[in-house]
C-alpha cells in the first residue's frame, strides 16, 4: 500500500516552541523517506514552493494579526487566503488532512477538509485551556488570590468545553501522554493516540560539555512565562540559602514575560536569553541537574534535550514530563514545590549517584528517535484511512500505555 498523501496544517513552524520543532521534524521526515507532503503554514508572505515530494505553503498574516505568544500570532483575517490555499490542495489531492490546534492555519485546515470530503486528523500539542487559566490568575492577582483563582478556574473549564468542540471534528486524535488520551477520548469519542517527540542526539550530547569545574549548575530552557512556573526559582533560590547551600549557579534559558520579573527578584541569576544550535547544546551540557517546575506541559521536548545532553531532570509530577523521567535512575518527579527542592538537595549532596543518572538519562536518550515518532503518526493515519468511523476497529492492537503508537481506549 502506497504511503497517504497528507496535507499538513500547522499553526507554529518557525518559532522556538514544541509544536514548531515536531513540524520542521516532521517535514525533513517526509522528505528523508520521500513521501508526498504538503505544507500549510503562516508567514511573512504568501507564497507556495515544492521540492522532491515535499510541498510547502506559507500564507502571509496581515499587519492586524494578533501576538498570542512571543512570536506566535493569529490573524483573524485568514479566510482571505481560502480560496488559493483550497486551489492548492485540490491540485495536490490529499487523502488525509493534519491540523495541530485551533490557530488560524488549524482553522483552515479543518474548513478545507470538510470541503473537500477527505478524513481529518487533530494533534493535541499544548494544553491552551491551562495556559489561559494561569495567565488569568497572574494578570488578575492584584484583585487578591481568591478572586484570581476563581475567574482562572471558569475561564480554564470554558476554554477546555470549547477545545473539546473542535477536536471533535478530527476522525482520528494524536495526544504526547496518557492522561490527555484518556481526557480526550473521554470528551470527544474518538481514538486517541499516542504521539511522541523525538530528540536530536547528535546536537544534544554530553560531549556538548566544555567546563571541568566550577558551580553546581541549575538550568531551566524553555518560554519564560506563566504558565512554566518559572517564578518557582525564585523560590527555590531561598530555600537553597535556608538550607545552607551557596556556590550553585541558576542559568535561565528562554525569553517571554516573565524575564523581566525574575531578572529584578532574581539578579544573581544568569539569563542569556534565547539560545540556539550548538550555544544551547553547550548550555545544557554545562548543566548538572534541569529544573522543569512547569506542571501545564503536555510534554517535554526540553526535558529530553537535557536528559539527552547527560543531564538528569527535576519534573512534577503534573503534566506529560513525568512520562519522560525515570525518578531515582534519570532525574526525580517531585509531587509540589517541596518536594522539588528537596529533590535538588539530594542530588546537590550525592554526587556519585548525580553521575550514575547523568549516564543513564543519555542512555534513555538514545532510544528516543523522530523517525520512530513518525512512523507511528503514520500507523494512526493508515487507521484513519481504514475506518469511516470515529470507533476503534475489532482487532485493533492492544492498547500499551507510556508505549508505542496504538489506538486506545
Amino acid at each position: 500500500m502506497s504511503a497517504p498523501r497528507v496535507a499538513f496544517f500547522t499553526d507554529s513552524f518557525a518559532e522556538i516552541n514544541g509544536v514548531a520543532l515536531t513540524s520542521r521534524e516532521f517535514v525533513s521526515y517526509a522528505r528523508r523517506r520521500s513521501l508526498p507532503f504538503f505544507l500549510v503554514r503562516g508567514g511573512t508572505r504568501t507564497r507556495c514552493e515544492t521540492e522532491g515530494t515535499v510541498s510547502a505553503l506559507e500564507f502571509e498574516r496581515g499587519r492586524l494579526s494578533v501576538e498570542m505568544d512571543r512570536g506566535l500570532h493569529f490573524d483573524p483575517f485568514f479566510l482571505r487566503h481560502l480560496k488559493y490555499v483550497q486551489t492548492r490542495l485540490a491540485e495536490f489531492r490529499p487523502d488525509l488532512v493534519h491540523i495541530t490546534s485551533p490557530g488560524d492555519a488549524g482553522i483552515l485546515g479543518a474548513l478545507l477538509a470538510h470541503r473537500l470530503r477527505v478524513p481529518l486528523v487533530a494533534s493535541w500539542h499544548t494544553n491552551l485551556h491551562e495556559f489561559a487559566a494561569r495567565r488569568s490568575e497572574t494578570a488578575l492577582a492584584r484583585l487578591g488570590r481568591g478572586l484570581a483563582r476563581r475567574v482562572a478556574a471558569r475561564v480554564e473549564w470554558l476554554c477546555w468545553k470549547a477545545l473539546v468542540r473542535f477536536y471533535r471534528l478530527g476522525r482520528v486524535l494524536l495526544a504526547p501522554n496518557q492522561e490527555l488520551i484518556d481526557l480526550l477520548h473521554a470528551g470527544t469519542g474518538r481514538p486517541v493516540f499516542l504521539m511522541r517527540r523525538g530528540v536530536d542526539t547528535e546536537l544534544f550530547r554530553p560531549s556538548r560539555r566544555d567546563r571541568v569545574n566550577g558551580p553546581f549548575t541549575i538550568g531551566f530552557v524553555g518560554r519564560v512565562t506563566p504558565e512554566k512556573n518559572v517564578r518557582f526559582f525564585v523560590r527555590l533560590d531561598q530555600a537553597l540559602r535556608a538550607a545552607g547551600r551557596s556556590g550553585y549557579r541558576l542559568l535561565i534559558v528562554g525569553d517571554g514575560s516573565e524575564r523581566r520579573w525574575l531578572v529584578e527578584n532574581l539578579p544573581q541569576a544568569e539569563l542569556p536569553g534565547v539560545l540556539r544550535g550548538e550555544a544551547l547544546a553547550r548550555a545544557y551540557a554545562n548543566m548538572d541537574l534541569f529544573v522543569f517546575p512547569s506542571e501545564t506541559d503536555t510534554f517535554g521536548n526540553v526535558v529530553q534535550e537535557a536528559l539527552a545532553s547527560g543531564v538528569p531532570a527535576v519534573v512534577t509530577a503534573g503534566g506529560g514530563p513525568k512520562y519522560l523521567v525515570e525518578s531515582g535512575s534519570t532525574g526525580y518527579i517531585a509531587h509540589g514545590e517541596r518536594a522539588l527542592t528537596r529533590c535538588v538537595l539530594e542530588a546537590m549532596a550525592n554526587p556519585e549517584q548525580l553521575e550514575a543518572m547523568k549516564a543513564k538519562a543519555r542512555l534513555w536518550a538514545s532510544q528516543q528517535s523522530w523517525d520512530a515518532v513518525f512512523e507511528r503518526v503514520y500507523a494512526a493515519y493508515a487507521h484513519c484511512l481504514n475506518s469511516g468511523a470515529a470507533e476503534t476497529p475489532s482487532g485493533a492492537p492492544t492498547p500499551v500505555r507510556q508505549g508505542v503508537l496504538e489506538p486506545m481506549v
